[in-house]
C-alpha cells in the first residue's frame, strides 16, 4: 500500500464536471493498493498518518499533525502508484491489486482515517476519470507505504 501525501491549504476532486470532494487546509492523499495489501496495512497507515507532524509550528518548525491545526482530508484512489516502467516505455501495472480488492482497501481505510482525525475526510470516485485540484503547501510531499 502506498500513500502520497501533499500538504495543501486546498484540494478538490472532480467528476463528470461536479466537484464530489473538497477541503481547505489538510492533506491530499493519493491512494495505491498493491497485490496482496491487508486491512491492517489499512491500520497501519491510518495511525501513522494522522499523527504525521508535517504543518509548522508558530516557531516555523515542522512539528503539528493534521489534528493540531484542524485539517482535513482529500482522499483519491491512484492505481498508477503502482506502474513499473522497468521494461520499456509503456508502464505495467501488474503488480496493482486488483479493481474489488483495492476499492474495498480504499473504503476500509477512508473510514478507517476518519475514526482517528477530528477533521473531515472526503473522497473521490473509485475507477472514475477524476480531475483533481490542489494548492500545495511548501509544497511539502511524503510518501508512506506498509
Amino acid at each position: 500500500m502506498k500513500l502520497v501525501v501533499q500538504r495543501v491549504t486546498s484540494a478538490s476532486v472532480e467528476v463528470d464536471g461536479k466537484i464530489v470532494g473538497s477541503i481547505g487546509n489538510g492533506y491530499l492523499v493519493l491512494f495505491g493498493a498493491g497485490k496482496g495489501d491487508a486491512l491492517a496495512m489499512c491500520d497501519k497507515l491510518a495511525d501513522k498518518l494522522s499523527k504525521l507532524r508535517i504543518f509548522s509550528d508558530e516557531n516555523g518548525k515542522i512539528n503539528l499533525s493534521l489534528g493540531d491545526v484542524g485539517g482535513d482530508v482529500l482522499l483519491v484512489s491512484q492505481f498508477t502508484l503502482y506502474a513499473d516502467c522497468s521494461h520499456g516505455n509503456r508502464p505495467s501495472f501488474v503488480n496493482a491489486a486488483p479493481p474489488q480488492e483495492a476499492n474495498d482497501l480504499y473504503e476500509y481505510f477512508a473510514k478507517a482515517l476518519s475514526e482517528r482525525i477530528s477533521g473531515r475526510v472526503e473522497t473521490g470516485v473509485f475507477g472514475a476519470d477524476m480531475k483533481v485540484k490542489l494548492l500545495n503547501d511548501g509544497p511539502f510531499t511524503v510518501i508512506l507505504e506498509a
